[in-house]
Parts: C-alpha cells; sequence; structure tokens
C-alpha cells in the first residue's frame, strides 16, 4: 500500500485504477459460476437521496492488552502498533485509554492478567482508613504510573494525524468503594462508589485527563465515567475492575464529571452511559434527569446484544447528540481458539454490518485488539481479539504474535470505510456502504456466510475491484466479482468514462 498525506491507506497501481467515481443505486446480481453452483439473485438498492452518518472511523479499548504489550521490546510493540494504527495496516484512528481505579498496594493479586490497570494516585505512608485522599495534594499523585498503556498513546499519536481518543473508567480507586476492591460491590446489584464520593471521583478523572493531555501532547475528546453501569457483571469477586451503578447514581456521576471538567478548563464533554446493550441503554436513558441528559456530549453503546438497537438510533437522533457503538468483540459461540478458521471471522463480519445498518453509529470502536492465548491445559479456548499473545511470557520475550483471519476481516471494513465516509442505506441484510465526502467512493462490504459462490455484477457502466479474506485470501485483490463461499469482500466501485 502506498499512504497518501492524510495518512488514509490506499491500494497501489493498477489497483488504484479500480476505484470509483460518483456513486448512484446499483444492483447487484450472483449469477451461475458453473453448472452445478445454485443460482442466487440478492439486489441491493442504495438511497444515495437520504444524508447517513458521517462516519469517525474504527478503533479499540487499549485496556487491558496495552497494560501487557506496551512494556514488550521496540521491535515487538512496534510490531503491533502498526498492525493495529499504521496506513500498511487496519488503519484504526480511534482508541479508547482506560483511566485505571487501582487497588490497595497490600492486595493479593486476583485480576486476570493485564487487568490490573494503575491507578495515578499515591498513598502516603502511614495513611489509613479511605478518607486520607485530597486531589488537590501534589503528593497524592503519581504521574509514573501506566507507563505501558500511555507508551501506546505516544505510539498511535505518532502513526494517527488527528486521533480520537476516549478516556473511560471500569472502576473508581478502592478507597473509594463500599467493598474496597475495584473488582465490584459484594452483590453485583449494588452501587460500589462510596455514596457522597462522585465529586472527589469524578475531580480524579478529569485531573488525570488534564495531566495526560498535557505532559503526552494529545486530545481526549471525551471522558466516559461509567461502564456497563446498570448490570450484575461487577462483583468482588470479579477478575476485572467494574463497577454497578444505578440509573440514579449514573445521573449523579454524569453532573459531577461534567462539573469537575468545567472547573479545569478542558473541552473535553462527558460521554455516557457505555451500557452493554441498547435495552439496558435505554433503560438507564428514561431514567436520567433532564439534567444529566442535558450534560453529555456523546452517546456510547455497546453492542453485546441487539434488541432495540434502533430504538437507541432514534434516541440519539431526537436528542441531537452524537453516537457511537463503544464496545464489542463477537466469537461464535464455543468456537474452538483457531487462528485460520472462518467461524468466528464470518460471525464478526456479520455483526459488525449489522451494527453499523441499525445503529447506524459514527464510529465502531473493538473491545482487545490483542487477546491473551485462551487454549491452555486442555481447554478449547476461544476466539476473542484479532490478534493472539502469550500474555504470560515476561516482558523482554520472546514474544510471538499470531495475525488471525478476524484481523483480516476487520481490515475489509476498517481499510475501506474511511473516516468522512457517509454510511449509505442498503436493502440487503449482508451487505453495509459508505460513500466518499466527495461522492466519487462507493465501498460495499458484503458477507457471504453461505456454501455457494455469489457472483455480484455490478450495473453496466460500472466497474472496479473485489477484496476478499476467506480461508486462501487475506484481504486481498482476485479477479471478478464472485465472492467465494465462507468469504467476505469489499467492492470498490467507480463509473466507466464514457
Amino acid at each position: 500500500m502506498t499512504t497518501p498525506s492524510h495518512g488514509v491507506p490506499t491500494l497501489k497501481s493498477p489497483t488504484r485504477r479500480g476505484l470509483m467515481a460518483t456513486a448512484v443505486a446499483a444492483v447487484l446480481t450472483p449469477t451461475l459460476v458453473r453448472a452445478a453452483e445454485p443460482v442466487v439473485t440478492i439486489a441491493l438498492r442504495f438511497d444515495l437521496t437520504r444524508a447517513g452518518t458521517v462516519f469517525e472511523g474504527w478503533g479499540t479499548a487499549l485496556a487491558w492488552f496495552a497494560n501487557v504489550t506496551g512494556g514488550w521490546p521496540d521491535a515487538d510493540r512496534e510490531r503491533l502498533a502498526d498492525l493495529l494504527y499504521g496506513p500498511n495496516g487496519l488503519g484504526w484512528t480511534i482508541a479508547r485509554y482506560n483511566i485505571g481505579g487501582g487497588d490497595r498496594p497490600d492486595a493479593k493479586p486476583y485480576l486476570r492478567p493485564g487487568a490490573a490497570v494503575p491507578g495515578f494516585w499515591r498513598q502516603p505512608d502511614g495513611a489509613a482508613g479511605v478518607d486520607w485522599w485530597t486531589p488537590d495534594d501534589p503528593a497524592m499523585w503519581d504521574w509514573s504510573a501506566d507507563a505501558s498503556q500511555r507508551w501506546w498513546l505516544d505510539a498511535i499519536k505518532t502513526r494517527v494525524r488527528a486521533p480520537v481518543l476516549e478516556a473511560f473508567s471500569n472502576s473508581p480507586p478502592w478507597f473509594m468503594t463500599v467493598s474496597g476492591k475495584v473488582s465490584g460491590a459484594e452483590k453485583g446489584t449494588d452501587d460500589n462508589l462510596r455514596p457522597g464520593q462522585e465529586a472527589l471521583f469524578a475531580a480524579y478523572l478529569a485531573r488525570v485527563v488534564d495531566e495526560l493531555q498535557r505532559r503526552h501532547g494529545v486530545a481526549f475528546r471525551t471522558l466516559s465515567p461509567v461502564n456497563e453501569p446498570n448490570t450484575d457483571y461487577w462483583h468482588a469477586a470479579n477478575t476485572q475492575e467494574g463497577a454497578h451503578w444505578s440509573p440514579r447514581r449514573q445521573g449523579e456521576m454524569i453532573l459531577a464529571t461534567q462539573a469537575a471538567l468545567k472547573a479545569r478548563g478542558l473541552a473535553t464533554v462527558v460521554s455516557a452511559p457505555d451500557e452493554t446493550n441498547s435495552h439496558l441503554f435505554l433503560a438507564d436513558w428514561a431514567a436520567y434527569p433532564r439534567e444529566a441528559r442535558a450534560a453529555i456530549g456523546q452517546l456510547n453503546v455497546h453492542s453485546y446484544g441487539t434488541v432495540n438497537q434502533t430504538g437507541v438510533r432514534d434516541a440519539a437522533r431526537a436528542a441531537g447528540i452524537r453516537l457511537w457503538m463503544s464496545e464489542n468483540d463477537n466469537p461464535l459461540d464455543k468456537d474452538p481458539e483457531d487462528f485460520e478458521g472462518m467461524a468466528s471471522p464470518l460471525a464478526f463480519a456479520e455483526h459488525v454490518v449489522l451494527d453499523l445498518k441499525r445503529l447506524e453509529p459514527a464510529a465502531w470502536v473493538f473491545w482487545q485488539a490483542v487477546e491473551n492465548l485462551s487454549a491452555r491445559d486442555g481447554s478449547k479456548g476461544s476466539n476473542w481479539g484479532l490478534i493472539k499473545a502469550d500474555y504470560s511470557r515476561p516482558p523482554e520475550g520472546p514474544h510471538t504474535i499470531h495475525v488471525t483471519r478476524r484481523y483480516w476481516v476487520m481490515a475489509q471494513f476498517s481499510r475501506f470505510i474511511r473516516p468522512g465516509y457517509r454510511l449509505v442505506p442498503i436493502d440487503d441484510l449482508d451487505t453495509v456502504g459508505a460513500l466518499s465526502p466527495d461522492g466519487k467512493t462507493l465501498a460495499l462490504v458484503h458477507v457471504n456466510g453461505g456454501l455457494s459462490p455469489r457472483r455480484l455484477a455490478p450495473p453496466a457502466g460500472w466497474s472496479g475491484q473485489m477484496i476478499v479474506t476467506d480461508a486462501q485470501h487475506r484481504a486481498e485483490p482476485i479477479a471478478g466479482f464472485v465472492v467465494p463461499p465462507r468469504a467476505v469482500a469489499t467492492l470498490i466501485l467507480k463509473r466507466r468514462s464514457e
């Protein structure tokens, strides 16, 4: 690939000659490929008269993999950063930085590998109890903390001209919690922030945002103070940071965070509620008072459930607030760990297509781009993540980096649906499309999860190129428009010159 001045990956010639001009309604008609193959007809109708959502890009949360890989040797961590944010990699432009709560210094380790994200507070010698921390005392802060995740901020900054950054929190620091643990309250349905601690916790988050911006020369556009709040996931026996928040406490925390950001003179705005699915998002949103709704500058939803997604889309439109799909990873359930298998990649691709079609979000953000190897001690493991590595290896290595087929399926989307493109309504469940800002480029991503090839035939007067990931190809151009079985294809179309 080559890299134009704005950092967006493009294909080398002659591939570039296959990119497109003004997009219009098209019909793609798979036809018979061989006598033994069935005839399948798919009509894709584009509505280019309706202004679709302007898409801001793709990215990942940095916790927990950044907490592990940011301390690796330069050759390994630079390779990972290139794979995700480099112009010859996925070309991502978004990152979510996890502000760790941080467990008590004398706590016996209980969090899963990578999940013990350090907090930026410092407990003075002799301090006891839970009410010793004051944000205005410089001795209470440790700005050397979380060096591994902060390395990723610098790595992204060097690869992306104007990265879109969000800070988010999974849990308050241990001394602000009811249980004394950052994994949650004793019961997963109990709030874990101590009553009356909203302003103190908000001051902690806002100060961290302020300091990281100054020290690393970056800008956090949004700050999300709660994560998957109205669930029963987060309890003291859990192995990752998390906290339950009732809708009432969410509203109080949103207002406290807005006040803390304004007190520091920051342009960063509040994002919320980062709920685990659309159904719970709507329950939270319905319970917020008017003041809390007005304090939100970006609506975040995860897509671990797909019920009521168009309801979230409509809530965001009615409120006039930008909507992100801010977290998902969707491997096929019970699919054993397999770097080259296509079952989980196809499930993932279908999920992305439907998220884009139903939520119509301004961004789609992966959970953990780099995951720990999971097939251990006779277990079959799972296919979370796009890249796999062994978290148990010492930081100095050696480290083996496994780039999976899910990575290449992600490339089918992120290399071609670029920031600034507009999502285009398409009358086909297996296809999502986006139009370039100048209206000259139309990228279509099609998922063929079936066993028969599908011929995608552009209408007369159109030409282009098809990029495919399947068991034999890794985001590679192939001749013609026949999508192999069990494959993901991206079509790049242009009108042929008269």
